[in-house]
């Protein structure tokens, strides 16, 4: 007998969802421009700058297993995040994979590393009050030329067990 895992990783018309070159290329710019708005954001501790692109009906889940629905209800917590410095003092974001399954749609891998006073790395920790890095999957969505982010959810990077 064979069992589903088998049957599936041997389908023959199984689609490789991010084969068009142009909307790759795209998708991979819209994250770059996005990345660069994360960083300007943390840097200047402000929430305006870093959701600048965020829907109105963005999805969102927290690195601690919240889940917010619409931009109304996420910025002010985002505003409040940054005024208290959670996650760190600084950090460093670095575009981990980005595909783009249709054109005018990117979903991307982003890493933020956490960097202490230093400008050194922050080695992962299980203390859930220290600055932490994390790995977040966005979803960017073309309209009217402009990218939207419609959802994001953030994973804290631990200590391997």
């Amino acid at each position: 007998m064979t069992s589903h895992a088998t049957t599936a990783s041997h389908q023959p018309n199984r689609p490789t969802l991010s084969a068009d070159e142009s909307a790759t290329r795209q998708a991979s710019d819209a994250v770059a421009r996005f990345v660069e708005e994360l960083q300007a954001g943390w840097d200047q501790h402000d929430a305006d700058v870093s959701n600048r692109h965020f829907a109105a009906d963005i999805l969102w889940g927290s690195p601690f297993g919240a889940s917010v629905h619409g931009y109304a209800e996420l910025h002010p917590i985002h505003a409040r995040l940054k005024r208290s410095g959670k996650g760190g003092n600084a950090s460093r974001f670095e575009i981990v994979d980005v595909l783009a399954p249709a054109p005018g749609v990117a979903v991307a891998q982003v890493r933020r590393i956490a960097l202490g006073l230093d400008g050194q790395v922050v080695e992962p920790s299980d203390d859930l009050s220290a600055s932490f890095s994390e790995m977040a999957l966005y979803v960017l969505v073309r309209r009217d030329g402009v990218w939207w982010v419609a959802a994001g959810q953030n994973t804290p990077i631990r200590p391997a067990p």
